[in-house]
């Protein structure tokens, strides 16, 4: 339980291993640097970005370097590319459920919902 996240790379059809990755806590527009990871070869951090204990209601940002990822994938991007970083922000209500936050993305859409 707690808080995750997954990153599939829909231009590829596989996961986004190797993305960069970081995670804030958030208070209006302040924004409080948590932690950085870089994804593994499933497309998801080597363990929860919070477990149920540590996990607080509130608010929270994760921010995905799409345009990076994609560049270190060799696709040829437009400059200024269409993507660059994705930013979600998220509300955690309920801090004994699980709040899985996955990422589709390709170099030009994303989408996300709250996943299981």
């Amino acid at each position: 339980m707690g808080l995750s996240t997954h990153v599939l790379d829909t231009m590829h059809g596989g996961p986004a291993a190797g993305m960069e990755v970081a995670l804030y806590t958030t208070d209006g527009d302040a924004a409080t640097l948590v932690k950085r990871f870089t994804l593994n070869a499933d497309g998801r951090s080597d363990g929860p970005l919070y477990d149920n204990n540590s996990l607080k209601a509130g608010t929270y940002r994760l921010v995905f370097d799409v345009a990076g990822y994609f560049k270190a994938r060799n696709v040829t991007l437009p400059q200024p590319n269409f993507l660059n970083k994705v930013s979600l922000d998220f509300g955690v209500a309920h801090t004994d459920q699980h709040y899985h936050v996955p990422l589709l993305v390709s170099p030009w859409s994303y989408s996300t919902y709250r996943g299981s």
